[in-house]
């Protein structure tokens, strides 16, 4: 056999293992999450599409079953995805993000309304790009909010969103300088980050919520101050009581309950 039929043998097999692997046909896919406290069904949309396989590929594993809601913040949301949580009970854990990130997947059309599906990630500081956690996720109960609370929450996006641009712009040059074997101060780096900076404000739109978006905080609920800083990749359509019911559990002092609340099973039930 000679060399280039083993390559192209090697190269289908290995389009036929992705092929096999990959979600396909994921128009409004919907999954079902079977809690100790009940279902939840979630729609995951199709405009982000990396948040919504890898969500499939980690349900298809079975990666979710048996692992804990291990955070919880009543009139916030509800945490799960800690792989740690499987093995003991997740008030006696820290909270980990370490595991594999996703980049963020911001979409406008998407926001943090009561029973919005979103990635966990860590914080701005040492994550500038916002990349999401590739395991963690929570649901959002969130609360009703007056046109000034909406107000405060938009000038708390575009704080966010500057001092993520900020950070990143300070990691890219010295980046730069590292890779061009020079030496300079942070207060240099931070100097010629600043000078970016000012270009990029200079076209800076402030982020803004929409008249439907509001109404919808106001009636229903939610965390508008995540927004545009955090991945929304789904949506509750049924079990928002659900939701209720495990962010009215009793919890500790680190926000983790005191009973274990479990994801018995995760399933797609529409593709």
């Amino acid at each position: 056999m000679n060399l280039n039929f083993k390559k192209s043998v090697f190269l289908f097999c290995l389009i036929c293992l992705i092929s096999c692997n990959a979600p396909g046909g994921n128009d409004n896919t919907t999954v079902s999450i079977k809690t100790t406290l009940g279902e939840i069904k979630i729609k995951l949309y199709d405009g982000t599409p990396l948040h919504r396989d890898n969500f499939i590929r980690l349900i298809n594993s079975g990666f979710y079953d048996g692992i804990s809601f291990h955070r919880i913040i009543k009139n916030f949301m509800i945490q799960a995805g800690d792989p740690a949580t499987k093995s003991a009970p997740s008030k006696n854990l820290p909270d980990s993000l370490k595991t594999y990130t996703i980049p963020a997947e911001f979409n406008n059309q998407y926001f943090h309304k009561k029973g919005a599906l979103a990635a966990a990630r860590q914080g701005n500081d040492v994550n500038p790009e916002m990349r999401s956690s590739g395991t963690q996720f929570y649901i959002v109960q969130g609360a009703k909010l007056s046109d000034d609370e909406l107000n405060l929450a938009e000038q708390r996006i575009n704080s966010n969103m500057k001092q993520s641009c900020f950070n990143s712009l300070i990691k890219q040059t010295a980046d730069s300088v590292r890779l061009a074997g020079k030496s300079m101060t942070d207060e240099e780096i931070q100097e010629i980050a600043s000078v970016k900076m000012f270009q990029y404000l200079t076209t800076y739109k402030d982020y803004k919520i929409s008249g439907e978006q509001r109404n919808i905080y106001k009636t229903s609920g939610g965390t508008p101050r995540l927004d545009g800083t955090y991945t929304v990749f789904g949506e509750v359509i049924e079990g928002l009581d659900i939701i209720d019911k495990i962010a009215d559990v009793q919890i500790d002092n680190s926000d983790k309950p005191f009973n274990d609340i479990k994801i018995i099973k995760i399933k797609i039930i529409k593709n």
